[in-house]
């Protein structure tokens, strides 16, 4: 019989080294290679494979029925989705410890039971007393879900494959499962890897869809092996700072729908609340007569949303200037100030430099430059942008303002919100589609970042004059 062989494997990146190192070659990741053994092949011919079965072709042309949809009953929740969870897929849904995971998946659950589809929830990491009492804060005891506390893979299997009208199965969470023929420890990338193999086959097989909870590292990114995220079909993010009472889920990948498409809840004393008018939520407590700060009409998936940008300026105390960004990538911050500087004529060099996101919601797209480019401008000229305006706009290395998608979508929210100026993007010769005409809403094209300063450039700097 061939001996078992053993691999070291790392726990950060799931590569595997044929023996132990202190950094991953993989990551660059120091101390994190485990010894972990590989079951031995079976014996059997050499260079003599078992015959296969032919596959059928087919062609690209052709109509396909759409995926049935199971929804919740939160629409938050189906919005990310892509309109509700799909028969026989998996979800993967990670977050940081806290920050409301279990909780919107148990409201979802009983939501489902509560209208007559057979919900199995699974925890790995509480018990039941403790399961019941989160259901009994929420309102959601009376639901008649089914509730186990249980981590070996194989028990959960067999009740699983018994299963025959179960519609939803929850498991909390992907590392607490362990498979006993495997000599590594629950969370390990082995145990990882093949336990949610063997839960996404059955899921396939059975019908069901399935939802894992998984762990996120320290920089905020799912815990295990990377392949998880690609056996799943969809793979969700929950967003928001413990102490803020907002929480972003947002889709990072959709087999069934689309992805960026973000929800927005509210965390409140009975769980989690859907937002549904997520820009009047952020811009409730803004002030329009402040310096620094300016309001960008945003895109989320297919929603626009409305956040206020915040910008503060203090004076160094010597060394090199700080750049603290809560919300927006600190590497665009120092380029959009460097632009400013060369492009604009604007001095940031002797002052520390803070920029938020009000609301605790993150932005990805670059058409948040020109709102970030104004509510510095409003910061270092100690002048209010217009309260009343919107702004939206890529910046280009040489201080032109580009073009965004979905620039009458960003204006009628604006429009809805009570807002009436917008700043924006000059169209330019090449035949650019124009925004159509919003009632109401004045708008004012900029090209360079000049045409943007100029408003503010009446009145002197006070920190030059300082």
């Amino acid at each position: 019989m061939p001996k078992d062989r053993t691999r070291f494997t790392c726990q950060s990146c799931g590569a595997t080294h044929p023996k132990w190192q202190g950094r991953c070659d993989g990551c660059g990741e120091w101390n994190t290679l485990v010894e972990e053994s590989t079951a031995p092949r079976a014996p059997g011919p050499v260079g003599k494979a078992p015959p296969g079965r032919g596959i059928s072709f087919v062609g690209l042309a052709g109509e396909s029925a759409p995926p049935p949809r199971h929804l919740t009953g939160i629409a938050e929740l189906d919005r990310v989705l892509g309109g509700g969870f799909v028969p026989a897929s998996a979800v993967l849904v990670g977050g940081d410890p806290g920050i409301g995971k279990s909780t919107i998946l148990l409201q979802a659950a009983a939501r489902m039971a509560m209208g007559g589809k057979r919900v199995l929830y699974i925890s790995g990491e509480e018990a039941v007393a403790q399961v019941r009492m989160r259901a009994r804060r929420l309102g959601l005891a009376e639901a008649p879900m089914a509730l186990a506390a249980a981590s070996a893979l194989r028990d959960i299997l067999a009740s699983l494959e018994a299963e025959t009208e179960a519609t939803l199965v929850v498991i909390d969470s992907i590392q607490t499962m362990w498979l006993d023929a495997l000599d590594s420890a629950p969370g390990t990338v082995a145990q990882v890897r093949t336990c949610a193999a063997e839960l996404i086959r059955c899921a396939k097989a059975r019908g069901f869809a399935l939802v894992l909870v998984g762990h996120v590292t320290k920089e905020g990114t799912l815990a295990g092996p990377r392949v998880l995220e690609h056996m799943v079909d969809a793979t969700l993010y929950f967003e928001g700072d413990r102490g803020h009472q907002f929480r972003i889920l947002r889709a990072t990948k959709n087999r069934f729908g689309a992805t960026d498409e973000i929800g927005v809840f509210e965390m409140t004393e009975g769980g989690l609340v859907e937002v549904t008018n997520p820009s009047a939520l952020f811009l409730a407590e803004r002030r329009g007569n402040i310096s620094g700060s300016a309001v960008f009409a945003g895109l989320e998936g297919t929603r626009p949303v409305l956040v206020e940008v915040q910008a503060l300026l203090s004076p160094s105390n010597g060394g090199s200037p700080r750049r603290q960004v809560v919300g927006w990538e600190g590497g665009r911050l120092s380029m959009l100030l460097a632009v400013l500087e060369a492009r604009a004529g604007l001095s940031f060099g002797q002052s520390d430099v803070y920029l938020n996101i009000a609301g605790g919601l993150r932005i990805n797209e670059p058409a948040a430059d020109l709102a970030v480019a104004a509510a510095l401008t409003s910061a270092i000229t100690d002048r209010p942008t217009d309260p009343d305006a919107v702004y939206f706009g890529e910046v280009g290395l040489s201080g032109e303002i580009r073009q965004v998608s979905q620039a009458e979508q960003r204006l009628r929210e604006a429009q809805k919100l009570g807002f009436s100026a917008a700043v924006l993007p000059r169209r330019v010769a090449r035949g650019n589609k124009p925004p159509a005409a919003i009632e109401g809403l004045r708008l004012t094209e900029v090209g360079h970042l000049a045409d943007l300063v100029a408003p503010f450039a009446a009145g002197t700097l006070k920190r030059e004059r300082a």
